[in-house]
């Protein structure tokens, strides 16, 4: 279901659930600003979720109300994530969903790691030709 990146944060969805435990991840990294784990329906052979810890609707809220440290410590925890995976040499794709229209499904910021084979284009083609319009 698309997310409203405008409302309040909402404690009761899948990440913060995560992030306290309730649910179970395999998790491949963790320090005090961010939480990695494997994507349960991985889109990639390599597909890794990047959570703050903080409690975060989207980019926008986390670029708007998050401090220097804990914005510095998520985009260094992306960093040493995607190195530890191996990503950086053979190349990645970063993807940050961010509302409705951006495809966004849990309300609470998350960036995709995706690697592991080449990944194509950008978009999909149908996305493509439509913006062509």
């Amino acid at each position: 279901m698309p997310v409203d990146a405008t409302l309040p944060y909402d404690d009761a969805n899948v990440f913060a659930r995560i992030l306290r435990g309730e649910i179970p991840a395999t998790i491949v990294h963790e320090d005090e600003y961010a939480v990695a784990f494997r994507d349960i329906a991985p889109q990639a052979p390599v597909h890794i979720l990047v959570i703050p810890r903080g409690a975060y609707v989207s980019w926008d809220d986390f670029s708007a109300r998050a401090s220097d440290a804990e914005i510095a410590g998520f985009v260094r925890a992306v960093g040493t994530v995607a190195r530890a995976a191996g990503l950086v040499e053979p190349g990645y794709r970063l993807l940050a969903n961010v509302g409705a229209a951006g495809g966004q499904e849990v309300p609470h910021l998350h960036v995709h790691l995706f690697g592991g084979a080449p990944l194509g284009p950008m978009l999909a083609q149908g996305a493509a030709r439509a913006r062509a319009r």
